[in-house]
Parts: C-alpha cells; structure tokens; sequence
C-alpha cells in the first residue's frame, strides 16, 4: 500500500514512517503543505495521513483544494485531542478518517487497513493479470492457487509492477517508490531483487518469469502474464 505522510513535527513523522514500513507499507514523506499537496495532486497514492497544523498550507486547506479538483484518494487526518472543530470541518470536506495525537502506530494501520477496505472496496485490493494474483490485504502473490514466498520488499516491488501492467518503469522509479531514496549510479540493488523474485516466479509457475526487463531503460510486468519470456 502506498501512503502519501504529510506532517512537519519531526518525531511524529520519523514513528509513523519507521511502523508504517515494517508492516511492509511504501511511504512518501513531506513536511510541508504546499509540497504536499503537489505530491497529492500530481502522483497515485492509496491513502495520504495529512496533518492539520502544516506550514506553508494547512491540512484543511490542503484537503478542500484536492477534493474540489476531484482527487478523492483517502485521507486520514492528525489532529491535536482538543482539535473538535476542526475534525468536524476536515469530516464536511471530505477526509474519510481522524486519529487524536498522540496515537499508537499499531492503530494507524489498522486505521489505514480497513479506511482502504471501506473506500476502495475488497475486489480492488486483488490484483490479477493472467494467472498471477496479488492480494494487498493479506500480502501474498499466487499462480494457479500456490503462493511465492515473497519478502516485504519483494512484495512491494511486484506490486508496484503489477499496479501499471505493460508499462516500464525506470531503475530510479522503482527506487524510489519501493526503497523510498534517490537513485545512486552505483547500486545495482533493483537489478538484484528483480532477479531475485524472477527465479521465485519462475519455479512456482514452471515457466518464464513475467517481470522483463527493457534494455536501456528499466522493467515492466507484462500484459501476457501467463509466462513471458525475459530478455
């Protein structure tokens, strides 16, 4: 799942990012309203935890402009306990959820779980393309009913691929959304994991993986998922 944080407070941000990604959730992190309401606009995310207090543009403002342009993605709001009025108001414009500071991480992601359950409906958590089946709820890929032993990295990188089918994705893209920093020249990390999960497809399928890469420019998921051949 892919979460959009936007919250200035350093020590909030740094508990809800590191929870957040050991339950295996891919997390975009900005401190500013302004910037995030340009990530909200401009890039797909499943859920975005916006905070009401936010320099440069506040939570509420943030929220009303994206649900007036027609971005109806999820939002949680972070609100101070005292904060009444404005949960009310983030409610009429449109935020799907709240959670009163100071919160336990463990109930934000059960929170984020069943706000993507509620909104997006149970069949959209299922990813299926060919004979592959990708289940964000219960975090397994299967081929003809036998599930792949995946790690949480592993998963998310599949997912990414699966999300855009027949679309390439570059190194860098795929850096940064599965591992959350800029590319480095140097690192061959995604190349390693590629292959890594390619070999795992490969010998639950009996067939070639469905992960090819594009020389030159990076790797997609194919359309033909029932076993394409890699180059």
């Amino acid at each position: 799942m892919n979460v959009l944080l936007i919250e200035d407070e350093r020590k909030i941000a740094a508990f809800v990012k590191a929870g957040l990604k050991e339950q295996g959730f891919v997390i975009e992190h900005c401190s500013d309203g302004i910037v995030g309401f340009d990530k909200a606009s401009t890039q797909v995310f499943d859920v975005i935890v916006l905070d009401i207090m936010l320099p440069g543009r506040d939570g509420l403002s943030l929220l009303k402009g994206l649900r007036k342009a027609g971005n109806a993605t999820p939002v949680i709001l972070l609100t101070a306990r005292n904060e009444l009025d404005d949960r009310i108001e983030g409610l009429n414009l449109g935020a799907d959820d709240y959670l009163a500071k100071p919160f336990f991480v463990e109930e934000l992601v059960a929170r984020l779980h069943a706000l993507v359950r509620r909104v997006v409906g149970e069949r959209q958590n299922v990813l299926v393309q060919g004979v592959w089946r990708l289940d964000r709820i219960s975090r397994e890929v299967t081929c003809y009913g036998a599930s792949i032993d995946l790690t949480s990295r592993e998963f998310n990188l599949i997912e990414y691929l699966m999300r855009s089918p027949g679309r390439v994705f570059t190194r860098t893209q795929i850096l940064e959304h599965v591992w959350g920093y800029d590319f480095d020249p140097s690192t061959n990390v995604v190349d390693v994991c590629i292959q890594r999960i390619r070999r795992k497809l490969a010998v639950v399928a009996e067939s070639q993986s469905p992960i090819e890469s594009i020389r030159g420019v990076g790797y997609q998921f194919c359309k033909d998922a029932g076993g394409s051949s890699s180059k």
